[in-house]
């Protein structure tokens, strides 16, 4: 490793250079615009303007993908998703999408000493194809690298409703077995459209088969009653988990991936910050987050930890407002923009998909500030590998640990970012959206997907909202972009 620091090591506690604490926050279709130290004048989120006044904050950091399994695949395996065909939104019920041959961000800092645990939303499958809900679920993250693991499978909509600790159901009863579908219901099992009067939440599209805890979901579940979350209580009950990891970790070094489940929908904040916000649901559960954040970072705070713990922020595609459910995140919007200056949202190739918020935070070693450089989240593999001093190495992640740190700005020239199976080139400021077939919209969610029969050239330096294609009138540079989009999407 680079000798990046120099360190007095009078206390134990000192912050080194080698092996600090990792922990990786990770929110769910957090847009641009939803934090106020990017702007956002209509929701207040403290704790992450501290991260980001107290550290890093990146105008230009990605997530790999518009969507969120594929953005996880990338932060995990250091691998572009559009390499993996498989790497789409997956249901519930869908086998381990990682290879457990593969190297891992957290299977690479297990090797390097730490202790790694994950906390939070998956969503990148499990078991092998078959799954019983009611015996050990293996692979899983324990198989993938992960020592401790505390998740809900796929995503707060889908089924199976219920927590899974170490491949195991929590809270499951023999005498109540748990059964998954995402094909046909079980008999005598109500649902969104036979019982409407059951539902606390109405579904406005996609979201209308088994109902739990009167919200209607994606697929089919009966039995586990026991075993079944409360959503309200959700956030609660994953920041004590990662409260306890972090007490339970304080003498050696770890790495936490800790993944929110908000704002994506159901937005069922806890009644203590229903009313946080002016905009319904979607504003309040940003506050619960925000608020879940500031309570970690005073774990830190009282175990002694802050001052050795680097924590990466960001969100694993942009913001969606209907995704769903009628929860009047739509009506009550007002002026609040959650993509900010930039065009799209989740699902699209357009900025607004995959720019996400982006914060690193250090306390001694990570100097505040602001970086224009490129990065994106698939490089936190190979930086945190150069970080611990690790020789694994990682298909399409670059070290980026200088970026990260604020040593330099010297960022990425070239990024490949992902929607729904479609790509696009970032190259320097420029973004190149090859021609694809498909709506121009995607009416259910009232997002622009960046589809178009020709392709699309931004100058981003110029033209942050991406409102006027140069392609027509620059094919020399187009044609220069295409050749290199081309190379670099090659499959080998």
């Amino acid at each position: 490793m680079a000798v990046l620091f120099s360190s007095c090591g009078k206390q134990d506690k000192q912050p080194s250079p080698e092996r600090p604490n990792i922990i990786i926050i990770y929110l769910d279709d957090l847009g641009y615009g939803d934090v106020s130290a990017y702007g956002s004048t209509t929701i207040s989120t403290p704790n992450m303007d501290r991260l980001a006044n107290e550290g890093l904050k990146f105008t230009r950091g990605y997530a790999a993908s518009a969507t969120c399994t594929p953005s996880r695949y990338a932060l995990l395996t250091g691998t572009y998703p559009w390499r993996n065909k498989n790497a789409r939104i997956l249901p519930g019920t869908a086998p381990l999408l990682i290879d457990t041959s593969m190297i891992t961000l957290p299977k690479m800092l297990r090797q390097q000493g730490y202790k790694t645990g994950i906390v939070g939303k998956w969503h990148l499958g499990l078991g092998d194809g078959s799954i019983d809900w009611n015996e050990q679920i293996s692979p899983g993250p324990n198989e993938v690298g992960f020592d401790e693991s505390y998740i809900l499978a796929a995503t707060q909509d889908r089924v199976p409703t219920v927590y899974i600790e170490n491949g195991n159901v929590v809270g499951l009863e023999e005498t109540d077995p748990i059964m998954v579908s995402y094909s046909e219901n079980f008999e005598g099992e109500p649902t969104a459209l036979d019982h409407p009067e059951m539902l606390k939440m109405k579904w406005d599209h996609g979201h209308n088969n088994s109902i739990v805890n009167g919200i209607p979901r994606i697929g089919f579940m009966k039995g586990g009653q026991r075993a079944r979350w409360i959503d309200e209580d959700m956030a609660d009950v994953f920041l004590e988990k990662a409260r306890e990891f972090i007490h339970n970790q304080r003498e050696s070094p770890f790495f936490l991936y800790y993944a929110l489940q908000q704002p994506h929908v159901p937005r069922t904040p806890h009644p203590r910050f229903v009313g946080a916000t002016s905009m319904g649901p979607r504003g309040d559960v940003i506050a619960e987050a925000d608020w879940c954040i500031g309570e970690l970072m005073k774990t830190l705070e009282e175990e002694g930890l802050l001052e050795n713990t680097l924590i990466i922020l960001s969100s694993d595609n942009g913001p969606v407002i209907n995704d769903g459910y009628l929860d009047q995140a739509v009506e009550l919007l007002g002026d609040h923009k959650p993509s900010g200056p930039l065009r799209g949202g989740k699902y699209s190739l357009f900025e607004a998909g995959t720019r996400v918020p982006f914060l690193a935070f250090w306390k001694g070693y990570i100097e505040p500030g602001t970086s224009d450089a490129m990065i994106s989240q698939i490089d936190l593999a190979a930086s945190l590998a150069e970080l611990t001093g690790s020789s694994a190495t990682f298909r399409d992640s670059e070290n980026m640990l200088p970026v990260l740190l604020g040593r330099s700005q010297d960022g990425r020239k070239t990024l490949i970012t992902e929607a729904t199976g479609r790509t696009a080139l970032h190259y320097e400021n420029w973004l190149v959206i090859p021609p694809n077939n498909g709506p121009e919209v995607f009416q259910n969610v009232n997002i622009e997907s960046g589809n178009s029969a020709e392709y699309q050239l931004y100058d981003l330096t110029t033209d942050l909202s991406q409102q006027k294609n140069l392609a027509p009138g620059d094919s020399a540079r187009l044609n220069q972009f295409i050749q290199i989009y081309k190379n670099l999407t090659a499959i080998n």
